[in-house]
């Protein structure tokens, strides 16, 4: 059985929550799948310091003790993973960013591969667009196979035809993330995502050495020999688009 956990953003059980219950109740007509609802208001989450020690030696380095290892326990135990949160000033919540802030080193060293991500977002009148392509946008540089969320506009008390919209958008979401979930194999990477890769682990190759974590971290995943960060197929074109990358890779390291 999919397990799917649902990190929510809110204060409070309300358009958010409903939005993620409906979520929940489309998937489970499509299989029987097992969720964990997350409120981050529930779990302590310390304020990032900034002190690079995640970045340079690792993250179990952090000085701060809370609950961060606890939730990145339950993403790895996850198959599927959403994050939802209401617009709050045109961003994420302060729960949220601040859960981000402190996974800031799985930018550096990505890791939920094989995983499905979406993002769901409420708000009043306008802004969250931005909001769910920059969870996208994280989701996927943390290694997830991010699918497209929604944004879920409507003020309070809702007419019946801002909840169909609503609900609408809810099932379309619903219908992309399963199929991603239920996939028996990640997909190959687009272009941009090989060449992202392929751009790192070279610049990075030449540029630093083992006393670097992240450069221990490549090296001990096979990535600077790898064709991607996760075992897939390349076709002939992005074979050779693969060694372009590496050589501009290179030509980029010379240069610094």
């Amino acid at each position: 059985m999919k397990k799917v956990t649902i990190f929510i953003g809110s204060q409070r059980k309300q358009a958010t929550y409903q939005a993620v219950q409906e979520f929940e109740k489309n998937l489970k007509s499509y299989a029987e799948i097992e969720f964990e609802y997350v409120f981050l208001k529930d779990y302590h989450i310390e304020y990032c310091k900034g002190c690079n020690l995640c970045f340079n030696k690792g993250e179990e380095y952090c000085p701060l003790k809370d609950d961060r290892d606890l939730l990145i326990e339950k993403m790895n135990n996850s198959d599927g993973v959403v994050f939802a949160t209401p617009n709050y000033s045109f961003q994420v919540t302060a729960l949220m960013k601040c859960l981000m802030d402190r996974l800031a080193f799985t930018l550096h060293r990505p890791r939920f591969f094989g995983k499905t991500f979406t993002a769901i977002v409420t708000q009043g009148i306008f802004g969250g667009v931005s909001i769910e392509k920059y969870l996208e946008r994280i989701g996927g540089n943390w290694g997830f196979c991010v699918t497209k969320g929604c944004c879920l506009t409507a003020l309070e008390p809702r007419t019946e035809l801002e909840q169909r919209k609503i609900s609408k958008k809810i099932k379309k979401t619903s219908v992309r993330f399963f199929r991603e979930l239920m996939r028996p194999a990640p997909s190959p990477p687009s272009f941009f995502k090989l060449m992202v890769f392929r751009l790192t682990r070279t610049s990075m190759m030449l540029i630093l050495n083992k006393k670097y974590y992240d450069y221990r971290y490549f090296k001990e995943k096979g990535w600077f020999e790898s064709d991607y960060y996760y075992d897939t197929s390349l076709g002939f074109i992005k074979k050779i688009a693969g060694n372009f990358f590496d050589f501009i890779g290179k030509r980029l390291a010379k240069k610094r």
